[in-house]
């Protein structure tokens, strides 16, 4: 199938003015080329593009063909496998060239997994239920790092960082209960009579001397 555009040159779409409030047109497939559906046919390819993050017209086709391979079923382009792609792509909003690629594959990652999961789902037997859910596998971890790329480039490089709110209706009683520290109770104070009656005993001098008198000394022969 042939789905490169007529004109060669390279024509910008001005891709700074995006978020107009004009939707995007649709895409319309024929056997051998793409169309875009607009009556204007260079306002609709620079809606599009915007749209899809694309600088130029170049840049445009080329990510149009791209998605029409991978959302071909069999041999065939199609119509419908290639507007959801195009969807999912808009409603990320690629802001960048960049962008517009790992969007773009991500989209394509995702369509390739559910084509694997539609394989192990049908699979009549051991050896095409391991080769479908090892490759599902493989895509489903593909998938969170791609978005995770997506973030970081967005945030310059940088994890985004999630704070959630908590909501507390008294406050002073949320500080208090969370952060008051728990202190024992005071002992018990004594009376002087009972330090004295718990006191130990201490035997007087003159009966310690009498004792020592009483004891005979032991000889050694």
């Amino acid at each position: 199938m042939t789905t490169s555009p007529t004109r060669t040159d390279s024509t910008p779409m001005a891709a700074n003015h995006r978020g107009g409030s004009a939707a995007s047109p649709r895409i319309k497939l024929y056997k051998r080329r793409i169309a875009i559906d607009h009556p204007d046919p260079q306002a609709g390819e620079r809606l599009l593009a915007e749209a899809l993050g694309a600088v130029d017209r170049d840049a445009l086709h080329g990510l149009l063909r791209q998605l029409v391979k991978v959302g071909a079923i069999g041999q065939r382009p199609d119509q419908g496998n290639l507007a959801f792609m195009i969807s999912m792509i808009k409603s990320i909003a690629p802001r960048d060239s960049i962008e517009a690629m790992l969007v773009a594959q991500m989209v394509c990652i995702h369509v390739t997994a559910m084509r694997c999961a539609h394989h192990l789902a049908c699979a009549g037997d051991l050896a095409g239920q391991d080769s479908a859910s090892r490759a599902l596998g493989k895509l489903m971890r593909i998938f969170p790092a791609q978005i995770e790329a997506l973030n970081r480039y967005r945030n310059n490089g940088e994890r985004a960082i999630t704070v959630e709110s908590l909501a507390v209706q008294d406050h002073s009683a949320a500080i208090t209960d969370s952060v008051a520290p728990q202190i024992a109770p005071p002992a018990p104070e004594r009376s002087l009579a009972d330090a004295t009656t718990s006191a130990p005993t201490v035997p007087a001098i003159g009966a310690m001397q009498s004792t020592q008198r009483g004891r005979e000394p032991i000889g050694v022969t």
